[in-house]
């Protein structure tokens, strides 16, 4: 059986990760720090959506919506999704693509500088 504990507000029984008390509705965390990953079970395409409702508590529909809509404004709702999909790390645990990206020019950088290899493949 999952972990339960009391709505701070109502006192009713919730699932110890809940986000929103089902009984008051009231949300219970602001921004979840922890739900800010992509591997969520009901993503779709690269999981952005799916985070940022998690994440903000709100409907994965109205998450979905609000970048739609934001396409008819200058396209920012491509260039919003494209941003957090480099700035959201797909596990829990894991990097950013933004922080990978970072780490491997650094790497090739710090190698180039110092005048090592070339880790192109193997030499013929």
């Amino acid at each position: 059986m999952t972990d339960r504990r009391p709505c701070p507000f109502c006192a009713e029984e919730i699932a110890a990760e809940a986000a929103r008390c089902p009984h008051c509705r009231s949300r219970l965390l602001a921004v979840d720090p922890s739900a800010w990953h992509r591997d969520h079970p009901e993503r779709r395409i690269a999981g952005v959506a799916s985070a940022v409702s998690r994440a903000m508590a709100v409907p994965l529909s109205w998450t979905r919506v609000g970048f739609v809509l934001l396409t008819f404004f200058h396209l920012l709702g491509p260039l919003l999704y494209l941003a957090l999909w480099v700035m959201v790390p797909y596990s829990p645990k894991g990097q950013p693509p933004f922080q990978r990206g970072l780490d491997l020019a650094r790497t090739e950088w710090d190698r180039f500088r110092h005048g090592g290899p070339a880790t192109r493949g193997p030499a013929a």
